[in-house]
């Protein structure tokens, strides 16, 4: 589990690898994606791995059915919560998860309000407004968007993330790379997420980006494009705990300085 520091206790937050689960190849071996071709039986084991490394389990796990629209819902209670993209509550000790296997999940926090909030930013939901979404959904239950820190997940890259024309022209010019080399454009997907989290009120210094590519890194990370599609689903996970002892959480955050 990777954990940012831009989050501060009470608030607990984490970046699955694949790495640590039961799952088998190509799904080997944390993969917490119950839509895929793995079993229902490995995927729920590795969810319950992953839920107890924030102390709580996966009963308590509220998971957004992605659709890569800009749809969020407020929740008070775990579940699955089909056709959305962003999840925010105000409710202790419930663990918000978005998946990934490309695309960035975004986790967003404002402290002083006990409000959260997670959302799945691939290219689509993006460019329809799902972090201006989320953000709204979050200052409606109290939250301040200068209060508020962000981590945006690992994702695919700049180098690796080619793209059509059609998809080129939705992104601002200084995130649309081009070099002699390419035959197509690519989008700096992280970066576009950021400045979209400055123009929503978030300071600079309360944004985390992380640096790891999720196509290139396939010893760490499952990827939809790197493996064809044929792979399985990391999760980005944040909590409010009322529990929380002060234990020290396993991450990940200082040893992937090779992979940077």
């Amino acid at each position: 589990m990777i954990t940012p520091s831009i989050f501060k206790a009470p608030v607990l937050a984490g970046f699955s690898t694949r790495n640590g689960g039961v799952s088998p190849m190509p799904y080997g071996s944390l993969n917490l994606g119950l839509s895929t071709a793995d079993s229902n039986d490995n995927v729920l084991q590795n969810r319950t791995l992953a839920a107890a490394h924030f102390g709580l389990t996966k009963d308590q796990m509220a998971i957004a059915g992605q659709v890569h629209s800009s749809r969020v819902l407020t929740v008070t209670g775990p579940g699955l919560f089909p056709g959305y993209d962003g999840l925010v509550t105000n409710q202790p000790n419930l663990l918000l998860s978005i998946s990934a296997a490309d695309c960035a999940a975004v986790l967003l926090a404002d402290a002083s309000a006990r409000v959260i909030g997670a959302c799945h930013a691939g290219w689509r939901g993006h460019v329809a407004g799902i972090i201006d979404h989320t953000i709204s959904a979050m200052t409606g239950l109290g939250a301040s968007s200068d209060r508020i820190r962000a981590y945006i997940g690992p994702c695919i890259s700049v180098g690796q993330f080619e793209v059509g024309e059609e998809v080129a022209e939705q992104f601002e010019p200084p995130f649309v790379v081009r070099r002699a080399e390419w035959p197509r454009p690519h989008i700096d997907l992280t970066g576009s997420i950021g400045l979209n989290l400055v123009r929503c009120g978030v300071s600079p210094e309360n944004i985390e980006p992380s640096k790891e590519c999720t196509v290139t890194h396939s010893d760490l990370f499952f990827s939809h494009r790197g493996q064809n599609g044929i792979t399985g689903r990391m999760m980005g996970f944040i909590c409010w705990s009322s529990t929380y002892s002060g234990v020290e959480l396993i991450g990940r955050r200082n040893n992937l300085k090779n992979h940077g």
